[in-house]
């Protein structure tokens, strides 16, 4: 059974994974620095690996229907490191859509329970596309 409770490494793990969002960011709005994007992955990864553990890591990332994701991912990590950023990124963005793509309906969920967003996540053009995600058919 999984547990949720915030241990201090799980919240270390978050705000690893906050600061590797944020760096990540910060050099696509920086031209793809290569250093902040490298250091955004980096941060990014560990982070994941200390909130979810090292072995669920290992397993979600190993598992065949997330092959396509792990590899593109992978590829697009090393990229950046080598100092290849822009084509690093397209190939990160890709495998993250990949290996994440089980967890859109579970944020759009959440993102609709936001107390002053969710009234936008709520809205019917937002909540049909949100819908469709979820492969909810939408009468037209």
């Amino acid at each position: 059974m999984v547990s949720f409770e915030m241990n201090d490494q799980k919240k270390i793990g978050l705000g690893l994974t906050g600061f590797g969002v944020f760096f990540s960011i910060l050099g696509i709005i920086f031209f793809f620095d290569k250093g902040l994007l490298a250091m955004g992955n980096i941060l990014f990864l560990s982070g994941l690996m200390l909130t979810i553990g090292l072995k669920s890591t290992m397993q979600f990332f190993a598992k065949p229907k997330n092959y396509k994701g792990t590899i593109s991912f992978g590829v697009g990590f090393f990229m950046v490191l080598i100092g290849w950023p822009v084509i690093g990124m397209i190939l990160e963005l890709y495998g993250f859509f990949v290996l994440f793509s089980g967890f859109w309906p579970t944020l759009s969920i959440f993102l609709q329970r936001i107390p002053v967003l969710g009234w936008i996540f709520q809205q019917p053009f937002v909540r049909s596309f949100f819908d469709r995600s979820r492969g909810k058919r939408v009468p037209v």
